[in-house]
């Protein structure tokens, strides 16, 4: 009996971790300098101060921060607001945990705690942009060659924590400003615990302008960060397209929803990328050639996640990878053979276009079925221009009316062609170009990528670049963002964000256990910004003077300033000023 109670424990405790990933880890080890003269003169031996969610600070060291327990944020109805305190302890380990107040308004009104929350930041290890005689873009096999260290980056889920001596613990703290409140100023507290007992209060003031952010639903702002269901299943050891696996997607695409993402990311063919990433994508449509030679499709799994995906309000824009991987390379399922088979072939062989031609007609006719086609992109990336000539016109003989985005390089010559047009940062797009786009409402965004220093959302960018990075597509003139991966998790993503090919992070923006990051909530941030000046740009039509200073603010931003350290952060500083005053 006390055999099998073990057994069901056991089993209790590992569904608990499939399904909702760790609850615990332990951070690896940060091999950094200590100034172990820093923390001797340390006067206190617990200390707690609010500090700037704009930076990174060590695991290891003592923060440079004046100790401040009253902490100020300002902000519209309907926004998230964030801000981030710090706990360092010298002599003893200690267990922490945080609560919450009401914040009160002086008249009656009262932001509830239940739109507060609280996570402590857990550190991540991750490593450098470049070094001597390597590349950006190259790979990283060799971990020693590169110097890596410990980065706050993780938001976790856990209630308490516990923290080290000699080490520093920061605390991100998020408020979503209820819509219907009234304007004006709301007082609450931050209480921490130490080993069960209240150590501290921490006072935060929160002001609320009168005016209102519109519903995620409404954001103009184009985010595009292509997901990974693959990697979701490996972690969670889960089957893939079973309830389970749907399961625990749910609340890491559920984020991505609330975020504004307007684009679901589907596979229709093997590795459209060669299996770069660590888990590989799988094509979403079953490959078939029959006896007779024809060619036939399923697309029972394409229903069952753009279903799934449009189920949690990413319902915009459905983008299809690719009609040209990147190694010419096509798995089917051949019934004369009873077996999986592949194709070698390019855009402009005979075999490539009969291919094709069956599979867009008939994704076609699937696509009208269900009412997709008109959100549908036959979408590819970095791919050079005489191919995308020939791919082109392969899409137009199958349905002229299909629509094609594109990554990568500007071309003049296919411009016209392309609904979702995403530059890199190296790629001028002409300005009467951008504005023709505008007026037939196409899709023209920018994107980053490994050789992209800054800015950029490595895990060891400065935080504030991923706020800036939605505030650029402004003064470029284009409506959003695109990243290409948002959880294509590494073998150990919550302890390692290292990767065999690219600086640290380069693959994920969230972690697994429905573990938000610091890279993630300031990118939202950005994208509230955006939204913020969408709807003064609306409501101030005839003041262009007010419009104009906004702008003018933005206009400022500078890729090569970003080189000097804190730079993004006192941009992102005054556009937030400078939108919460009107």
């Amino acid at each position: 009996m006390n055999n099998m109670r073990f057994i069901f424990l056991c089993c209790v405790v590992l569904n608990s971790f499939l399904l909702f990933g760790q609850d615990d880890y332990n951070e690896l080890s940060d091999s950094k300098y200590v100034d172990l003269e820093v923390w001797r003169k340390q006067k206190d031996d617990l200390c707690i101060s609010w500090g700037d969610a704009n930076k990174h600070y060590s695991s290891q060291n003592v923060p440079d921060v004046p100790i401040c327990l009253k902490h100020k944020l300002k902000g519209w109805k309907g926004e998230k607001l964030n801000a981030l305190f710090l706990i360092w302890s010298k002599l003893r380990d200690c267990n922490v945990s945080v609560e919450i107040t009401d914040l009160h308004q002086k008249n009656g009104g009262i932001i509830s705690k239940e739109n507060l929350s609280v996570g402590f930041v857990r550190y991540v290890m991750t490593d450098e942009f470049v070094r001597e005689g390597k590349t950006s873009c190259g790979f990283r096999y060799d971990k020693t060659e590169w110097d890596s260290s410990l980065v706050a980056d993780v938001i976790d889920i856990k209630k308490d924590f516990l923290l080290r001596k000699m080490h520093v613990t920061p605390v991100w703290v998020s408020i979503n400003v209820p819509r219907d409140i009234t304007a004006g100023k709301y007082y609450g507290e931050i209480i921490v615990n130490l080993d069960g007992k209240e150590y501290k209060r921490l006072k935060l003031q929160t002001q609320i302008v009168d005016r209102e952010l519109p519903v995620v639903s409404q954001w103009k702002f184009h985010l595009d960060l292509w997901q990974n269901p693959y990697a979701v299943a490996r972690y969670y050891n889960v089957s893939v397209w079973t309830e389970k696996h749907f399961e625990v997607m749910r609340p890491i695409m559920k984020a991505l929803a609330e975020a504004g993402q307007k684009v679901i990311t589907a596979s229709i063919m093997h590795k459209p990328w060669n299996g770069q990433t660590y888990d590989y994508f799988e094509s979403m449509v079953t490959w078939k050639r029959t006896l007779d030679g024809e060619w036939t499709f399923g697309f029972d799994i394409f229903d069952k996640w753009v279903n799934f995906m449009m189920s949690l309000g990413i319902d915009k824009q459905i983008n299809c990878y690719s009609m040209v991987p990147w190694n010419y390379s096509f798995k089917y399922f051949d019934e004369r053979t009873n077996s999986m088979e592949y194709i070698k072939t390019k855009p402009g062989d005979k075999e490539y276009n009969d291919m094709w031609i069956a599979f867009l007609t008939q994704f076609s006719s699937h696509l009208k079925e269900k009412g997709w086609f008109s959100k549908t992109c036959i979408a590819m990336d970095e791919r050079p221009l005489p191919i995308m000539k020939t791919v082109l016109d392969l899409i137009r003989k199958a349905d002229k009316e299909f629509k094609v985005a594109l990554a990568g390089l500007y071309y003049e010559e296919i411009e016209p062609e392309l609904y979702d047009y995403c530059i890199s940062t190296d790629q001028v797009l002409p300005k009467n170009v951008i504005e023709k786009r505008k007026k037939q409402h196409l899709v023209t965004t920018y994107y980053t990528y490994c050789a992209d220093c800054k800015p950029n959302t490595f895990t060891f960018s400065d935080p504030a670049e991923a706020a800036w990075i939605p505030l650029y597509s402004i003064k470029l003139g284009l409506c959003g963002y695109l990243r290409w991966a948002y959880n294509s998790w590494g073998e150990d993503p919550l302890r390692d964000s290292r990767f065999r090919q690219w600086p640290a992070g380069d693959t994920y923006l969230v972690y697994p256990g429905f573990r938000s990051s610091v890279r993630f909530e300031k990118m939202i941030e950005g994208i509230q910004q955006y939204e913020k000046l969408q709807k003064l740009r609306e409501d101030f039509k005839r003041n262009k003077h007010l419009i104009r200073k906004v702008e003018q603010c933005i206009n400022a931003f500078n890729i090569q300033d970003l080189a000097k350290e804190g730079t993004a952060s006192s941009d992102i500083k005054r556009v937030i000023s400078l939108l919460n005053e009107q």
